[in-house]
């Protein structure tokens, strides 16, 4: 029986490695968290090679490189944009760099060389918000191939953008949803390297769910104290009608005082 367990599950295996990859492979992310009223803070996630290729920077792309953190603060740091935070790691034989930047208006980010190549539109239509972003042409859009052979990559890498939303999601244009609120776009890394356009579209509502979860929060706390205090009324005004009423002085097996009997 262990044996036919442990085939059938050699055999899952087999067939999903076959059939693809186990764990995607992300060469570049952005990630934004959006508020309402039109700041943000984004996490740009990404190997240097797929920077250096896909925004035209020139960092150094040796594994065993140190990578400049300074630099890299620099090259993100704009009139639009203030980062917070650089970190590094290593994997697959290539340096990635993660930042954390601050941006006051989103619909300003595109003037900020990392991201020129995405045009942004922010505001409210029809008593919604409408996100919109628009990717356009990378870097290497005319030399695909000679980039992905620099990038040493395999051809199963992605590009990912995603968008942590502050209120109800209506609408959208991604199957990539994730709690609601938070959506995903994936492209083929060599499609991203290509300049194939890709474009972000979300409608939300106007009500952030920080403030109707406060709201639901306040409400039901209001309710529950209402709750106490009428069971504390309640025990109060029991109180008093056991406290005002008449009591026998007589001790239980005891006769009757003669003022009792008629």
């Amino acid at each position: 029986m262990r044996i036919g367990a442990a085939i059938a599950l050699a055999t899952a295996l087999s067939a999903a490695c076959s059939s693809g990859p186990l764990f995607k492979q992300y060469e570049y992310e952005e990630e934004m968290y959006l508020s309402l009223d039109g700041s943000a803070t984004l996490y740009v996630n990404a190997s240097v090679p797929s920077l250096n290729l896909l925004r035209g920077s020139a960092f150094d792309e040796r594994p065993n490189a140190r990578l400049d953190r300074d630099a890299i603060r620099g090259y993100f740091t704009s009139p639009v944009t203030r980062v917070t935070r650089v970190s590094a790691t290593r994997r697959n034989n290539r340096r990635y760099f993660h930042v954390r930047i601050e941006v006051a208006d989103v619909r300003a980010l595109g003037s900020a060389a990392p991201f020129a190549w995405s045009t942004y539109r922010f505001g409210q239509d029809g008593g919604l918000y409408v996100y919109q972003q628009t990717i356009g042409a990378s870097h290497t859009s005319r030399e695909t191939a000679a980039a992905e052979q620099r990038g040493g990559w395999q051809g199963m890498e992605i590009a990912a953008f995603r968008l942590h939303l502050p209120s109800r999601v209506v609408y959208h244009n991604t199957d990539g949803v994730q709690r609601g609120n938070i959506l995903s776009w994936e492209q083929p890394l060599s499609d991203r390297l290509g300049g194939v356009p890709l474009t972000l579209d979300a409608r939300m509502e106007t009500a952030s769910i920080l403030y109707s979860t406060l709201l639901l929060f306040g409400a039901s706390a209001a309710v529950v104290a209402a709750l106490f205090a009428i069971v504390i009324w309640r025990v109060k005004r029991s109180a008093r009608r056991v406290s005002s009423a008449p009591f026998s002085t007589r001790r239980p097996g005891a006769p009757p005082s003669s003022s009792s009997v008629r």
